[in-house]
């Protein structure tokens, strides 16, 4: 094991069972392991049969603590990341830790491993590309923006606390309309796990039909909308075309932008491209 390298491990999400055996034989090796609740770590170690040295690295001592591991880190000790659950440093803390240890010149290596994002968006039967959004604002201006970021054509994954999966749900319906197809993951690979498939309309009765589906943690996959059907329907070039003759590239990508679903700065790319030297709307 080189010294002075960071690991960044994947842990399971529920399920024990599924640290990978390269994952656990890092663990056993390192000299330091940076997790985010020490108990939570001890229970998966003990698991193993893994008795390593551990260090808090949370929400509430991050800056410190990676501090603390980047000069471990330059006398040459091994150090390993990892989270209560997934992939560390994605919507949890490490991040912070990573992007110090690249501006050190010290190694980052990765041991991948599970995932919430693969998991839900493997069990979810959409295709292609996603946008991973993570967790929405609590409330105010800032939930409203973040929603409202998420109308584009591609699906997108979102975590959910329980106490706040019902507003979620109900923010989503009021924002895209009830045909809008949703995939919500509860409680991925632990006993009581459930995936299901349905519409936003009925995600709200799906949640209130027992009790117990207001526990857990949630991932939710928010499904293509109209703006799919309507991009792939539409000669993006025709569109284009035709905003060009009289409008700059910035604002006949904007325009397209909302009719299509798809980027406005991919749009605005293919317009540059598109619009003729010496045209009104090119400003030569």
């Amino acid at each position: 094991m080189p010294r002075g390298t960071l690991y960044v491990v994947a842990t399971p999400l529920g399920n024990l069972a599924d640290l990978s055996p390269r994952a656990a034989q890092t663990l056993a090796s390192v000299d330091l392991i940076a997790c985010e609740d020490t108990r939570v770590s001890r229970t998966l170690l003990a698991r193993h049969g893994i008795d390593r040295p551990l260090v808090a690295l949370h929400e509430h001592n991050e800056r410190r603590s990676a501090r603390e591991l980047i000069a471990r880190l330059r006398e040459g000790k091994t150090v390993a990341l990892i989270s209560d659950a997934g992939t560390p440093a994605v919507s949890d803390p490490g991040a912070h830790l990573v992007e110090e240890a690249h501006r050190a010149g010290i190694t980052v290596s990765p041991i991948p491993g599970p995932s919430a994002i693969a998991a839900a968006y493997s069990a979810s039967g959409f295709e292609g590309g996603f946008l991973f959004a993570g967790f929405l604002p609590a409330g105010g201006v800032e939930r409203r923006r973040a929603i409202e970021a998420l109308a584009g054509s591609l699906p997108v994954i979102l975590f959910e606390a329980p106490h706040r999966i019902a507003r979620t749900l109900s923010d989503l319906l009021a924002r895209f309309g009830a045909e809008r197809p949703i995939v919500i993951g509860r409680e991925l690979t632990k006993k009581f796990e459930e995936v299901t498939r349905l519409s936003l309309g009925d995600a709200p009765a799906w949640l209130e039909a027992e009790p117990r589906r207001r526990q857990g943690e949630f991932v939710l996959v928010l499904g293509p909308g109209e703006a799919a059907s309507r991009a792939a329907a539409a000669d993006i070039d025709a569109i284009l075309d035709a905003l060009l003759e009289a409008l700059p590239p910035s604002e006949a990508a904007r325009i397209a932008a909302r009719v299509t679903g798809l980027p406005k700065k991919d749009l605005y790319r293919r317009a540059l491209a598109r619009r003729t030297p010496g045209d009104p709307a090119s400003g030569q």
